[in-house]
């Protein structure tokens, strides 16, 4: 049937390219000026890098998990994509992690992360291609 879609392409490999490329883009971006408020921060702010580059970690995993039809990709793609939602609430909401974000708009980046992460739980788990793929 021409509409049985399956394989790595259209929002599925977009999917790897966030997880693979986007989230660790992110982090390289971020950390540099993170590192520079390490001594005045403390050890909050250590500690959300390091989760940070393990949560970064989980979703190379995921994204190449995906890409390369693993069995288990699916479910592992989920936890990757919850604990990243996780991490950013974390990183919005604690005093550590600098920002430079303007005085009450912390709610509206909180749900557009969610926002932004619910969309590709939902994608995984309707999807017609992940289902087809990884059947």
């Amino acid at each position: 049937m021409p509409n049985d879609v399956s394989g790595i392409g259209g929002w599925l490999l977009l999917l790897c390219r966030v997880l693979i490329v986007w989230q660790p883009l992110t982090l390289a971006v971020t950390a540099p000026g993170a590192l520079d408020s390490l001594p005045l921060r403390g050890r909050g702010l250590a500690f959300i890098l390091i989760a940070r580059v393990f949560v970064s970690a989980l979703g190379i995993a995921a994204g190449l998990s995906l890409q390369n039809r693993r069995a288990s990709a699916v479910g592992l793609a989920k936890i990757a994509l919850i604990v990243s939602a996780a991490m950013d609430v974390i990183v919005y909401t604690t005093p550590y992690y600098p920002n430079n974000r303007p005085p009450g708009d912390t709610p509206f980046y909180i749900a557009a992360s969610i926002a932004f992460y619910g969309v590709w739980l939902v994608y995984l788990g309707r999807s017609r291609r992940v289902r087809n793929t990884f059947a």
